[in-house]
């Protein structure tokens, strides 16, 4: 995962084109269905995963301590991959790009079988800084990605879905490997591809387990397996637009993924919740020399690599777990003025009975080139505000998708209900892109 610097120097690119005059509000309602039956996931073996890691320890230690992109170090850590995969089965593309005067590699796996036109994609970064050899950050979810592909090869498995694995190079630059790959695909081939699942950091010595929060229903999928083993997840915010999940999000492909904590440091809460030491870093060694071999919490390690299993199995058999209830949704653009008045959205909420859920979801997204200068609100129909991000001077990320929950069941449901954002900042534009309430 690169540094949040390097988003810095992306946001510029990331700015939204100016939009036309807001067309009128595009609103629809629709009732998701039920989820079929999937066949059980295998247990991955922790001890399979590690071996992964030894050996891309192992790369490092023989190529100057590094698997950095440009090095040698990657592309004996891609090669390994590559013939783990070819040996079980796949199909394997290996893509070069060029960044910064060096060759890059991505690694594109597909599992034979399943409709193509459906395409459940699971992926992880491989390159390393060049201050370390990268073994949580990200032989970690490398190495996961890797096992549970293998596992789908010793299983035999004949998804209704067609499976492709991803590695990517030159994360740590970026996400320059996989933005080459996304840009590289035609607008056809973009819209076969589904579900993008990201796995960056899956194995932090002092762990976390963070959700990705931009889908309600893969972030629902993700919950509810730790809960099914007695783990209370909380939604990512350290790795917003810093992994290669950012460029599956910017083409319009729904994105999910977990994540064990990088440099941001662990509260009480969550130490009290999930273990470890507060105070301290979820990775102290996150882009250091010392996140080697040792530097991996193997029960984190093992949860998250038989989580990742358990997603695509169910994904592959064409579930998605959606939200259940309805939904309500304004998809007309709303111009955000840079340190200016608050705007609102509204969507109309009818047919309702009785108060609104206590876990009513509303799903966001903003376009803005420096997300920190944004406070957004949701105002429900009898003027009770719900106060759902406040501005921050450190987050320069780009963008707002994301789902919240609040607790709604105080206020009756039906009625004409509002999303307020307002830009408290200098210097930099956006607007609503649309937003949803699901019930």
């Amino acid at each position: 995962m690169p540094a949040v610097a390097v988003v810095t120097l992306a946001a510029a690119l990331l700015a939204p084109a100016a939009s036309a005059a807001p067309e009128a509000p595009a609103v629809r309602t629709a009732t998701a269905g039920a989820t079929p039956a999937v066949a059980a996931a295998p247990d991955i073996p922790v001890a399979n995963v590690k071996a992964h890691l030894a050996q891309l320890q192992s790369i490092a230690t023989a190529n100057g301590g590094n698997r950095a992109h440009g090095r040698t170090g990657y592309k004996a850590s891609i090669d390994y991959v590559k013939a783990k995969l070819d040996a079980a089965g796949y199909t394997t593309t290996l893509k070069t790009f060029s960044y910064n005067g060096s060759t890059g590699y991505n690694l594109i796996a597909d599992w034979p079988g399943g409709d193509t036109s459906h395409v459940v994609m699971a992926g992880a970064h491989l390159d390393s800084v060049t201050g370390g050899p990268g073994i949580n950050d990200n032989g970690s979810g490398s190495a996961g990605v890797l096992e549970t592909a293998l596992a789908v090869s010793r299983a035999g498995l004949t998804p209704s879905k067609h499976l492709r694995f991803g590695w990517w190079g030159a994360e740590e630059y970026g996400m320059v490997g996989s933005k080459n790959y996304v840009n590289s695909l035609s607008a056809a081939d973009r819209s076969k591809i589904e579900t993008y699942l990201n796995f960056d950091m899956i194995g932090s010595p002092n762990p976390g387990y963070f959700t990705y929060r931009y889908d309600s229903a893969l972030d629902a999928l993700f919950r509810n397996y730790f809960a099914g083993i007695g783990i209370t997840t909380e939604q990512d915010f350290e790795g917003d637009g810093r992994s290669d999940h950012a460029p599956f999000q910017d083409a319009g492909i729904r994105v999910g993924g977990l994540f064990s904590g990088a440099d941001y440091t662990k509260t009480s809460a969550q130490a009290a919740k999930w273990g470890g030491t507060a105070g301290q870093p979820f990775d102290r060694c996150y882009h250091s020399s010392c996140d080697t071999s040792a530097n991996i919490n193997d029960t984190a390690l093992d949860r998250m690599s038989d989580a990742i299993a358990y997603a695509i199995w169910t994904l592959a058999a064409g579930s998605t777990t959606p939200p259940t209830g309805t939904v309500f949704e304004n998809t007309a653009d709303v111009q955000i003025p840079d340190y200016g008045a608050a705007v609102t959205s509204d969507v109309a909420v009818t047919g309702r009975t009785g108060n609104a859920p206590a876990a009513l979801q509303v799903g966001v997204d903003v376009k803005h080139t420096w997300r920190g200068d944004l406070v957004i609100d949701l105002v429900a129909p009898n003027g009770t505000t719900f106060r759902l991000k406040d501005a921050s001077g450190s987050d320069s990320a780009p963008n707002v998708q994301t789902t919240y929950t609040v607790n709604a069941s105080a206020v009756a449901a039906n009625g004409t209900w509002k999303l307020k954002v307002q830009d408290v900042g200098r210097q930099d534009t956006g607007y609503v892109d649309s937003w949803k309430l699901t019930f």
